[in-house]
């Protein structure tokens, strides 16, 4: 009986001992992994101003204030500051600022396409504008179409951005989609296309009475029958035009032809079309001028006019709008209205951060109109004396 208990101990010691090396093992094991996190966390550890301070002995406030450029801090203390916080690897907390400012810093920005050179122009008026300030932008397009751009708005408005910044896609009815910013106080800054609401500012220029000039310069040069090349009249730019060019035949007594009217979304092929359009007609029915509400149709549409023969402007005499560059290429050279895209970028970030800073208010500057020139080039003259 005693030599089975003394066995039966023994077992019980043999398999005490045989946990206990697995707990070691656990342990060891458990040990290891903790010190490897550590050593992992101090080197992943975010460099504060702290560091920074303790590095160059100096306080943290000075430190703060030097990363800021204040004004109070010395040139060489800032450039030690700068230099120490590049070698250490320091990075700005630009989340917590923005917690405790409730400002981002950034402005949404949605354009309808980006390969045009006219909002080229308005996106390098913009980005300097932006840079002056120390804004940064967040750059969308719509590619022409609502559903894009009511994304790209909640895209925008969940970045948190401080304001927005957009011309309407070509089939917007409506700006539903923006409805939140407005209720929540972000300013929103309509600029080329446009859409009239009182609690938005508007940055555009006056397509009435610029295509209003473009009309009455191919009627003194003897034009009696002028086509217009419109693009959809959902937005303003081109309802605009529209209304200029009725208004001028109306004043210098030509009956309006709803015949002469051909609405496109005016791209290249478009200009194609419109020319197709125009030979398809009988001679004596055909315009004697057009009237583009961009050049990039009215130069497509001289294209394919000349190569089947007509001359231009003897003809058929043409006037474009937007002054692209395409306009000084094209033989004859266009006559076009010419308004700065970067003037319009440039102004309505200026507008925006200052609504931003208190120094104005969308509801009491709800229009900024811009200046536009007609630019009288060969394709519209037919009357050479004039």
């Amino acid at each position: 009986m005693q030599q089975a208990g003394t066995a039966s101990s023994h077992s019980e010691y043999k398999s005490f001992f045989k946990n206990c090396n697995r707990l070691q093992f656990f342990f060891q094991k458990m040990l290891l992994l903790f010190v490897t996190a550590t050593i992992t966390m101090a080197e992943q550890k975010e460099i504060t101003i702290y560091d920074i301070a303790k590095h160059l002995n100096i306080s943290a406030t000075t430190v703060s204030r030097g990363l800021k450029n204040h004004p109070t801090i010395n040139k060489n203390t800032r450039r030690k500051i700068a230099d120490a916080a590049k070698e250490l690897g320091y990075r700005s907390n630009t989340f917590a600022s923005s917690l405790r400012s409730k400002r981002t810093q950034t402005i949404g920005v949605i354009v309808p396409r980006l390969n045009s050179n006219f909002m080229s122009s308005v996106l390098a008026g913009m980005e300097d504008a932006a840079s002056r300030e120390h804004y940064n932008l967040i750059i969308t397009q719509s590619l022409e179409k609502r559903e894009k751009e009511k994304a790209n708005a909640h895209t925008m408005y969940n970045k948190r951005v401080d304001g927005l910044l957009i011309s309407l896609a070509y089939d917007t009815e409506n700006i539903s989609h923006l409805h939140p910013f407005f209720a929540k106080g972000i300013p929103v800054v309509f600029f080329d296309r446009t859409y009239n609401h009182s609690e938005s500012t508007s940055v555009l220029i006056d397509n009435f009475k610029a295509a209003y000039e473009v009309t009455k310069h191919l009627l003194e040069q003897g034009c009696k029958r002028i086509m217009h090349l419109g693009g959809n009249m959902l937005r303003d730019v081109y309802s605009e035009r529209l209304r200029g060019y009725k208004t001028a035949l109306q004043d210098h007594k030509i009956p309006f032809d709803e015949k002469l009217i051909y609405i496109s979304n005016l791209n290249e092929e478009a200009g194609s079309d419109a020319a197709k359009h125009i030979l398809k007609m009988k001679p004596n029915k055909r315009p004697d001028g057009v009237f583009s509400a961009n050049d990039t149709a009215a130069v497509h549409c001289m294209i394919h006019l000349k190569t089947a023969g007509i001359r231009i402007p003897e003809d058929i005499a043409f006037a474009g709008f937007n002054n692209d560059p395409i306009s000084k290429v094209i033989e004859p050279n266009l006559t076009t209205v010419n308004y700065s895209g970067y003037h319009v970028g440039e102004v309505a970030v200026m507008n925006l951060i200052g609504h931003l800073k208190g120094l104005s208010s969308t509801k009491t500057t709800n229009r900024i109109v811009l200046r536009a020139d007609l630019v009288v080039r060969e394709s519209s003259l037919k009357n050479k004396s004039l």
